[in-house]
């Protein structure tokens, strides 16, 4: 398996949720980090929709080394360029444009698993040599009955569905063939950042651990 096929599959099969972080302070990075992977969390999506979100990749990347630091929310090659060299281990878009195509033939810069929410979109991206996919918005794009209904015509595609998912809905997805994992940022409130709050963090964590996809679809 090819080096950015294996990130991507690690990425995707570590945990049944891969958190969706929003950090706003640098300071928040390595406890919320570390309380996540007390819970049994080992991917962490950190996504650029705040100003701090390059130097919490290249903290996180430096000292919780355990992780696999995912950028998310990536939109243009430059931003693709600037969380590599960041130290980012893999990339999420919410989509993929003619533009992050290029790049990812140019060379990508490190592994994308990039963002669906079509069929015509899904064929481009297979076209293209790509299997693994973000599904997003989930919920707004259809959730559990479109990846049903991708399951016959694009057998060969892996889903990590996004977007207004939650704990009491993450097994509806997680029982479907065609889902590796879901996204969800139910695992850090906000709130529970603000107030340094890593126990109740940790909890939330572990409970995603007994999300196994035996919940009815």
């Amino acid at each position: 398996m090819k080096g950015d096929e294996l990130t991507l599959e690690k990425a995707l099969t570590r945990g049944p949720v891969i958190p969706v972080l929003v950090i706003d302070r640098v300071d928040d990075a390595v406890p919320l980090a570390r309380a996540l992977l007390a819970g049994g969390v080992q991917v962490l999506e950190v996504t650029l929709r705040t100003p701090a979100a390059l130097d919490v990749i290249r903290t996180l990347v430096r000292e919780v080394p355990e992780a696999l630091v995912a950028a998310g929310t990536l939109t243009t090659p430059e931003q693709w360029e600037a969380v590599a060299h960041a130290g980012a281990h893999l990339a999420v878009s919410p989509g993929l444009t003619p533009r992050l195509l290029s790049a990812l033939h140019s060379g990508a810069p490190t592994p994308l698993l990039p963002g669906v929410a079509t069929a015509s979109e899904l064929m481009s991206a297979m076209d293209a040599g790509l299997n693994r996919f973000k599904f997003f918005p989930a919920q707004q794009a259809g959730g559990v009955g479109m990846l049903k209904a991708f399951q016959g015509p694009f057998a060969d595609a892996v889903f990590c569905p996004t977007g207004g998912i939650t704990f009491d809905t993450a097994g509806q997805f997680l029982a479907l063939p065609n889902v590796a994992c879901v996204g969800g940022s139910w695992l850090a409130p906000a709130s529970a950042v603000r107030a340094g709050d890593w126990e109740r963090i940790t909890t939330l964590a572990r409970e995603t651990q007994t999300l196994d996809g035996t919940l009815t679809a």
